[in-house]
This record gives C-alpha cells, sequence and structure tokens, in this order.
C-alpha cells in the first residue's frame, strides 16, 4: 500500500519521525505540493493513502487518482478536501480533532499578556542601551495593563474556549461567553453564557474561539465594533475570515480598540496589502498557535492512529 503526504513541512520540519506511518506502507513524503490540479495528480500517483494539510483535493483532482481509499487531513479543519466528491468515490476522510487545546489556549493568553506588558518591545529597548542611558530606576514605553478583575468575552466555547476561559479566570478575569449551544456545568460565578450583544458591549478583551461559516464571517465588523468598549482588546487566533481586516484597521487607528493581537488572517500567507500591516498597535503572528513540539506530536500520532484503524475496518474521526 502506497502513503503520500503531499505537505509534510509544516507537521515535521524535521523535528518529528515518520517512522510510524512507514510501519503501515510505502511512504513518500512531499514537504510541499504546490496549489495545482496536474501537480497534486501527480504526487498522488497511484497512491491508496494521501494525507493533506492544506493543500486542496478537489473534485478534478479525485476523479483522476481512482486508487485513492483514504484522505487524512493533518489538522481539525477539513475544507481543503471535497467531501462531497469523497463520499461519491466512496474514499473515507479523516481529521485530527482536538490535538492543539492546550497550545492555542496557551497562545491567546500569550497573546493578551504581549498587549498588556510590551515584553519583547521592552526587552528590544534595554538591549538597544535605553535602560543603560535611563537616569530612573525603571521606565516603561507603553501602557501597563493589569487583567485581575477585567472581564473576558469569549465568542465560541469548543475546547478551546473553554481552556482559555480557565486560565483566564486563573488570572482573576471574569469570563462572558457567546455560543451556540449554553453549556450550564460551566456556569459559575465568574462565568456566564451572554448575548453577542453582552460581549460586545461589556468585555474589555474580546477573544475569537468559533468556526468560520456564513453566520461567523466577519463577525468582527464596522457594526460590532461600534457596539463594543473604547479601548477594547481583541485576540483572534481561530480563522482570520472571522475579522472584517479594513473594519479592524479603522479601528485600531482611531483608537476605538486600542489593541488587536491575531495569529490568522483572511489570507495566507499574509498578503502585503493587508491593512493590517500598517494598521496601530496591531501584533500579528504566522498562524503558530497549533504548532508546539508536542501539539504536532500529538497530531502525528492522532494521523496514524486514525489509519490503523480504518485499515482494521473500524474507522475514527471521520468526517464524511
Amino acid at each position: 500500500m502506497k502513503i503520500v503526504v503531499l505537505d509534510g513541512f509544516t507537521l515535521n520540519p524535521g523535528d518529528l519521525s515518520w517512522e510510524t506511518l512507514k510501519e503501515l506502507g510505502e511512504l513518500v513524503v512531499y514537504d510541499r505540493t504546490a496549489f495545482d490540479t496536474d501537480k497534486v495528480v501527480q504526487e498522488i500517483g497511484d497512491a491508496t493513502v494521501v494525507f493533506t494539510n492544506k493543500t486542496p483535493i478537489t473534485k478534478e483532482v479525485l476523479s483522476k487518482v481512482p486508487t485513492v481509499k483514504y484522505i487524512g487531513v493533518l489538522a481539525t479543519g477539513y475544507n481543503v478536501v471535497d467531501v462531497k466528491a469523497a463520499n461519491e468515490q466512496n474514499i473515507a476522510v479523516t481529521n485530527i480533532p482536538a490535538y492543539g487545546t492546550n497550545a492555542a489556549a496557551q497562545f491567546v493568553m500569550g497573546l493578551l499578556l504581549e498587549i498588556c506588558h510590551h515584553i519583547g518591545d521592552h526587552n528590544h529597548s534595554v538591549q538597544k542601551g535605553d535602560w543603560t542611558k535611563s537616569i530612573d530606576f525603571c521606565y516603561w514605553n507603553s501602557p501597563l495593563i493589569e487583567l485581575e478583575g477585567k472581564t473576558i468575552g469569549l465568542i465560541g466555547f469548543g475546547k478551546i474556549g473553554q481552556a482559555t476561559a480557565k486560565i483566564a479566570m486563573a488570572f482573576g478575569m471574569n469570563v462572558l461567553v457567546h455560543s451556540r449551544t449554553v453549556k450550564k456545568e460551566f456556569e459559575c460565578s465568574n462565568l456566564r453564557f451572554v448575548s453577542l450583544d453582552e460581549v460586545l458591549s461589556t468585555s474589555d478583551v474580546i477573544s475569537l474561539h468559533c468556526p468560520l461559516n456564513e453566520a461567523t464571517e466577519n463577525i468582527i465588523c464596522s457594526k460590532n465594533i461600534s457596539k463594543m468598549k473604547d479601548g477594547v482588546l481583541l485576540i483572534n487566533t481561530s480563522r482570520g475570515g472571522l475579522v472584517n481586516e479594513q473594519d479592524l484597521a479603522n479601528a485600531l487607528n482611531t483608537d476605538k480598540i486600542y489593541a488587536a493581537a491575531l495569529d490568522v488572517v483572511s489570507a495566507e500567507p499574509m498578503d502585503k496589502t493587508n491593512p493590517l500591516l500598517t494598521a496601530k498597535n496591531c501584533i500579528i503572528t504566522p498562524h503558530i498557535a497549533w504548532a508546539t513540539k508536542e501539539a504536532r506530536q500529538r497530531l502525528m500520532n492522532t494521523a496514524v492512529g486514525n489509519l490503523s484503524s480504518f485499515l482494521r475496518g473500524n474507522p475514527v474521526n471521520t468526517v464524511n
């Protein structure tokens, strides 16, 4: 059985091992595959099993690779695969749920703490000699913010949102949640489920944890930004399309939103014309909240487990 990984570099740039996957069949790993139908078809060849992270497997691709029986998505989101076309060809499609929950929640708070303390900027200031020249024993170049007693609003409350809420409460924050499903078991004196408007209007910090769909696309837009408190902080580690980027840039540049920290944008890699690149008080990281070595190893282990279960006739984590 031939196994092809179309874009293995992001998951494993060299610090993990493909050996457990090799034990299941003849393995070919491509670091990257161009987003071109002919190239994708060529790389898949006569493989029975295909793994992809962000390389699209379209209906056209599937029509030209009749040997494929299994597609493993090396991520939680699986929109890169035409699942309907896979169904029509009796191809199983699996994903990797919940592998990076703690890593992503940790990253949310890391972004928030960077806004609050500007640690990187202050370190740079010291390294370039500002402290050695200072006439005072200390200084700060940006306002410093304490989180105790402040309110964080979470839009979406899946595993990552839940983990973020737990950390936020450990910092002494109050948590407001807007979610399609109210989970009463999480409610306590410091956590309440409320309407979207209440999250927008009363939160000091808003963090996005919802999937991207028709209901949530551009949920951060000028209309909803106008409902927010002046000087609110915004965190997005979920999906770039949740944010209207021009509207956010306008809000940052007019100080309606004091600061934003984003790990995702609408088009990745980021386009050089993205208005957030020149917006005030905007921290942007290159979609790395998920990418701790520990989380990537869990992803690898689950991917191998998914394929092993499929080969035993007991598929798990299927999305079709």
